[in-house]
């Protein structure tokens, strides 16, 4: 820690660094900032910085109010887009309590606990998500229009979306972000860009850094980006497919030459506790009111619990690994929104997997047919049983249960229920313009 803390310190003074970021999430995943000088870091990384955290959506209530932000030196990052006119860097911060103890509604904390429960039972999670978004040619929320009508994989020589994607990689990689790959995701203007595997707390805080960059990109080429899970109806929305997988130091737990499709028991009964709690945790990872609409519109959203190899369709799936590469081996969780706080959502997806293996969770059936093309009498009798159709049925699933309140914590459990109670409250006392076109003048 000490040498880390000296690197930042010397590269501030070298670099020229005239404001240093510290950054950090709200329970619902907006990213925070607050800015000092350089002469301040050193105290944020030995005593913290006092903020008022009543004022930030679930972080302390208010008999609570002051908590203290300590920054992480392992997370420091000079920030490209700021350029040679004051330089300014980011650090991720821990939230403590005023005696030091971490602070209970701390998203990154929730992580990191669960993380110390996988490596209690020899475990380290590793995480590679396939982030994908909009790009919009105004800020107009009334008619947004796609900056281009281009689809899956289309190459557009010059186009907007191309420069974008060409700008975003090369911004993240100047400040350590390995990006696997970029490309032109099937609705017009939607995007996809895939972080290379890393252990969750890295992907975490590099997936708030992302949607960052991506954003400041987009206005740097004068469009706008989105991660709302379904911007656009009868076009596909914006999820996060996510690979996994857990190492028992250099092995990878997953594995297992003679296993079906090499995967090991223990990542069997991994993939057996996302089936088998995921209607329990789908508020975190789908936590808008909008996020059902990406999940029952068919265009690849997973809709029913299912696993299958190479099946699209299926809530988990199970890609064959590369002959004689054990390190491939993983699992992809294919509900998770874009838009999810990475913290909570890699927080409850480690502890299903877990509870699976503890548990000794026995994997169901494969789906080898199309979930989406069976009919609803035949899904049943196959045992697929559906997600949450809205943000009120999920809420209801995730109030009961007793894997998502120890994971996230009473504070965050309680904070999290209340918050998106009152979203689905709000969306409920709407009228919508289908209601109006129908009824209306019907009636």
């Amino acid at each position: 820690m000490d040498k880390q803390r000296d690197f930042v310190l010397r590269t501030i003074e070298e670099r020229g660094v005239k404001f240093v970021r510290l950054w950090f999430t709200d329970v619902l995943g907006t990213l925070k900032s607050v800015a000092i000088a350089p002469a301040e870091v050193e105290g944020a990384f030995t005593e913290g910085l006092g903020i008022d955290g009543s004022s930030i959506e679930g972080l302390s209530r208010s008999s609570e109010a002051d908590v203290i932000a300590k920054a992480d030196p392992s997370t420091f990052q000079v920030l490209p887009w700021r350029g040679e006119i004051d330089p300014t860097a980011r650090m991720f911060c821990d939230i403590a309590t005023p005696d030091g103890q971490p602070a209970a509604a701390d998203p990154r904390h929730v992580l990191k606990r669960t993380l110390a429960k996988a490596a209690d039972l020899g475990f380290s999670f590793y995480t590679h998500p396939e982030c994908e978004f909009y790009l919009l040619k105004s800020a107009d929320v009334h008619h947004p229009e796609p900056v281009d009508r281009a689809g899956y994989f289309d190459n557009v020589p010059g186009g907007t979306a191309h420069d974008f994607r060409r700008a975003s990689v090369r911004m993240l990689e100047d400040i350590g972000i390995s990006v696997e790959f970029s490309h032109h995701e099937a609705g017009p203007g939607q995007n996809e860009i895939d972080l290379r595997y890393a252990d969750a707390l890295s992907t975490a805080d590099n997936i708030m850094t992302f949607r960052t960059v991506v954003k400041e990109v987009a206005i740097q080429e004068g469009v706008y980006a989105t991660f709302m899970p379904k911007p656009f109806e009868g076009q596909p929305g914006s999820g996060m497919h996510t690979h996994m997988s857990l190492f028992e130091g250099e092995r990878n737990a997953f594995h297992d030459p003679a296993g079906q499709y090499q995967l090991s028991k223990v990542g069997r009964q991994f993939v057996a506790g996302l089936l088998h709690h995921a209607p329990e945790f789908t508020a975190v990872t789908n936590q808008f009111v909008n996020s059902y609409k990406r999940m029952w519109s068919g265009d690849e959203a997973p809709s029913y619990v299912s696993w299958g190899h190479n099946n699209r369709s299926a809530l988990v799936r199970v890609p064959l690994s590369k002959p004689n590469k054990a390190q491939s081996a993983r699992v992809e969780y294919r509900g998770l929104d874009s838009a999810a706080n990475p913290y909570l959502a890699f927080s409850v997806l480690l502890a299903a997997g877990l509870k699976g293996i503890e548990e000794g969770y026995e994997l169901p059936e494969e789906a080898t047919d199309d979930v989406w093309a069976l009919s609803d009498r035949e899904r049943r009798a196959l045992g697929f049983t559906p997600l949450p159709a809205s943000l009120d049925r999920a809420l209801q699933h995730m109030e009961e249960s007793e894997l998502v309140a120890e994971t996230l914590g009473e504070q965050v459990f309680e904070y999290f229920l209340r918050n998106k109670r009152e979203d689905w409250q709000r969306y409920r006392a709407q009228v919508t313009r289908v209601e109006l076109e129908s009824n209306l003048l019907s009636l």
